[in-house]
């Protein structure tokens, strides 16, 4: 390490120290944080490890990449029906790593601590042998009971996605090709949006109270729509029908499939949507629609859930349809 860097308790003391309000991360002076959840409450747990060049590009502004690294968390948290309370932070820095870099990253910590109401309780930081790394575990609480899991969906479920679905995936084929826009005609405006939805997931925390009220079943969709469909459904004991036109999609996954229903496809199984994917029964069906309106966070039915073992059945315009890559994204 430079002779010029701060050592490990100075770096806590500027950097870290400043972003654990929390009265029990003890201001990051113990080895442990003391913590409990509120009265009549579970305690909800999720962790994510993000890796330069897996995750996001080693030059993303430090922002970006802390606040991905946090959103994908409470994007977790989000759809078990949890509201975030604390986080722990696992930081490998490289060998390059700067100051001013370090002041950036802890900067878009701390406007994403004050977006979603969260502070850092601890965690460690270490100097990395194979670029950064950042993990976190979020922390998040739900009335005691209440965390809804991927593994209740039953038939006759209606199932509900927010936002919409493959942007992400379609930013990172801009990322990865740079003729990959003009070959496909995206708009200024569609590229835009499409590398910010790659960078900067969008966790459905508005959605939370409605999750635990309506879903029988629900989970984040980062692996793929199709994947994590076939998750739930694993889970569940059921199958999964999903009317592909029935996917909500932004202008430019609109104007990918005018182009190639190949990549349109692949981008709708692609990952890194962060968006949810929940089940709730027909008799809540409407009133959970309506109310997630009005929080803000609407919602768009795209298919049912029937008896079966465990598959998802895409269909198109009601003909059973077979996309391509339905396994999604994948570590290994």
């Amino acid at each position: 390490m430079s002779k010029d860097r701060p050592g490990e308790f100075e770096l806590i003391r500027r950097f870290f120290a400043p972003l654990a309000s929390d009265p029990g991360s003890l201001g990051l002076t113990d080895d442990a944080a003391v913590f409990a959840p509120g009265p009549g409450c579970d305690l909800v747990l999720t962790k994510d490890v993000l890796a330069a060049d897996v995750h996001f590009f080693k030059d993303d502004a430090p922002e970006a990449i802390a606040a991905k690294a946090l959103r994908v968390n409470l994007s977790d948290l989000a759809a078990k029906g949890a509201r975030p309370r604390g986080y722990l932070l696992g930081l490998s820095l490289p060998s390059d790593w700067t100051e001013t870099w370090l002041e950036r990253f802890c900067a878009g910590l701390a406007a994403d601590q004050s977006a979603f109401d969260v502070r850092l309780l601890g965690g460690d930081t270490i100097r990395s042998g194979n670029g950064l790394q950042v993990s976190i575990t979020a922390i998040g609480e739900v009335m005691t009971g209440r965390t809804v899991r991927r593994s209740g969906a039953k038939p006759g479920d209606a199932l509900f996605v927010t936002g919409t679905i493959g942007d992400a995936a379609a930013g990172l084929k801009i990322r990865l090709d740079a003729g990959f826009s003009t070959e496909n005609k995206l708009a200024d405006r569609d590229v835009g949006y499409v590398l910010d939805r790659y960078l900067l997931p969008r966790p459905r925390l508005a959605l939370a109270d409605l999750v635990t009220e309506f879903a029988s079943a629900s989970m984040d969709i980062s692996d793929g729509l199709f994947a994590d469909s076939a998750h739930m459904a694993a889970a569940s004991g059921v199958d999964l029908e999903i009317e592909l036109a029935s996917v909500p999609v932004s202008p430019a996954l609109n104007q990918l499939r005018s182009r190639s229903r190949d990549t349109f496809l692949a981008c709708l199984n692609g990952g890194d949507d962060y968006e949810i994917l929940t089940a709730v029964p027909a008799s809540g069906a409407q009133a959970f629609q309506r109310q997630a309106e009005s929080a803000g966070c609407p919602v768009t039915p795209i298919g049912t859930v029937v008896e079966g073992t465990g598959r998802v059945n895409c269909l198109e315009n009601g003909v059973p349809v077979t996309p391509q890559g339905l396994g999604g994204f994948t570590h290994f």
